[in-house]
This record gives C-alpha cells, sequence and structure tokens, in this order.
C-alpha cells in the first residue's frame, strides 16, 4: 500500500475543529492579558502612602511588562492557529515542511499549528 501524502477530509475536518476550540481559548486569553495591561483604575494606589505607591507602582510596571510579553506570545500562537487553518483550507496540512511526509496525528493533536515532523524538529536543534 502506498505511503499516504495527505490527510483526507474527514482527518482534516478533526484538526480544524481542535484548532477552532484552540484559537477561541487564545483569543480569551489574548484579551484578557490586553486588558491586564490597559487597566489603570483598578487597585489603584492613590490613598495609600507615598513609600507603598512607590512599590505598587514598580510592581505594576513589572506586571505590565510581563503581560506585555504574555500578549505578543498569545498573539503570535493565533497567527500560528490562523495559518494552520489556511493549511487545512488548502489540503497541505499537516505535511511536514522540511521531509514532505506527513506529520503524526499525536504530533498535531498536541500542537496544531507544527509545520515540522518530531524527525525534523529534532534535527533542527
Amino acid at each position: 500500500m502506498a505511503e499516504k501524502t495527505r490527510y483526507n477530509d474527514e482527518e482534516l475536518a478533526e484538526f480544524k475543529q481542535i484548532i477552532l476550540d484552540k484559537l477561541e481559548k487564545a483569543k480569551k486569553d489574548y484579551e484578557i492579558l490586553k486588558s491586564a495591561i490597559t487597566q489603570s483604575e483598578s487597585n489603584d494606589t492613590q490613598d495609600t502612602s507615598p513609600t507603598f505607591k512607590v512599590l505598587e507602582e514598580g510592581a505594576s510596571t513589572l506586571s505590565k511588562e510581563e503581560s506585555g510579553k504574555l500578549a505578543q506570545r498569545q498573539q503570535k500562537f493565533i497567527q500560528h492557529l490562523q495559518a494552520a487553518l489556511v493549511r487545512i483550507e488548502n489540503k497541505t496540512y499537516g505535511i511536514c515542511r522540511e521531509t514532505g511526509k506527513l506529520i503524526s496525528k499525536e504530533r498535531l493533536r498536541a500542537v496544531p499549528h507544527a509545520t515540522l515532523s518530531i524527525d525534523a524538529k529534532q534535527r533542527q536543534k
């Protein structure tokens, strides 16, 4: 029997649902991070002493920086998931960009935006 070169429509539909679920959660998480960055009114330090205000503002700045980095990572993750949806529509989803062989279903279920098989990924290291 010939080796499969691509996933069939039923398999692609399964992966599409996995990606859509992850995409919905990722977008919600991104919105939470974004609102944490722009939130300026909650936990305000207006009525505390100057010493505490300085300490809290420092922690707030650090928290905003961390939230900003997390938001950037989340946005990148969303872009990878959206690119995976495009590959599903093009019927090129699940094909390793290095070897041209199918990426295992187990890997795609765990990392649905993967573009490299485990072998190709390990060779990169």
